[in-house]
């Protein structure tokens, strides 16, 4: 398997594996906020916030590799 086959297997994967992460780690924001370990909440928030930028990024990887070749085409 070449490697742009490999990573258009790959990246829909890595979104999703972060999602599943991201649903527990806002779980654990709220048990943090609960046992009154705001600062700590807002770490893992923040956390959150970087795993779903990640994932926009990985979402743009994956529209480019469906595009084509994963290259930007110049005008």
């Amino acid at each position: 398997m070449d490697t742009r086959s490999r990573l258009a297997h790959l990246v829909p994967h890595w979104i999703e594996h972060n999602d599943s992460h991201v649903e527990q780690l806002e779980e654990w924001v709220k048990k943090a906020r609960e046992a009154g370990l705001g600062a700590v909440a807002d770490e893992i928030e923040a956390a959150v916030r970087a795993m779903r930028e990640a994932n926009e990024h990985l979402g743009s990887a994956s529209a480019k590799l469906s595009m084509g070749n994963g290259e930007e085409f110049s005008g």
